[in-house]
């Protein structure tokens, strides 16, 4: 019998925006690349997405018009932390772009540290310095085929 993971991984992280193209614009400086997809084009976009990091997850901005309409109001959801290498300096680098402290920067047990801001836009960016992503990184792709979940059919 082969095992399946129900989650396999992170498809895709949306967040919303009043102003997509000024998202846009602020995403696109705090990781150095443009988005690969824009529509309905990039003079007037409704939604954004990016490609980043070892796994090239995927970031969207949606228009806030598209929220689903039990969305709450405000701050709140689920917070996703990416991993950074050095997590004072991203630290300091999303707080000089705008953002504002949500959880302020915490060092916690066997080498985990965590903090998150608020981007211009309302929406919740985790930080953390992640020695297990580290180690899992190290393993490659290798690893996944050993077990028989690379690549995914």
């Amino acid at each position: 019998m082969t095992h399946t993971t129900l989650l396999r991984g992170v498809a895709t992280i949306s967040f919303y925006a009043d102003d997509v193209a000024a998202a846009k614009d602020w995403y696109s400086e705090l990781l150095g690349l443009e988005p690969y997809f824009q529509r309905p084009d990039a003079l007037h976009p409704a939604y954004v997405e990016f490609r980043l990091g070892d796994y090239q997850h995927e970031l969207g901005i949606i228009d806030k018009r598209y929220q689903p309409p039990a969305a709450a109001g405000g701050v709140g959801g689920a917070v996703v932390f990416w991993h950074v290498d050095d997590i004072e300096a991203a630290l300091t680098r999303v707080k000089g772009m705008g953002a504002t402290e949500y959880e302020p920067l915490i060092k916690r047990e066997a080498g985990f540290i965590t903090a998150s801001v608020l981007d211009p836009f309302g929406n919740i960016l985790g930080l953390m310095f992640n020695p297990h992503y580290l180690t899992v990184l190290g393993r490659g792709n290798q690893s996944r085929r050993d077990v028989g979940i690379w690549p995914h059919p």
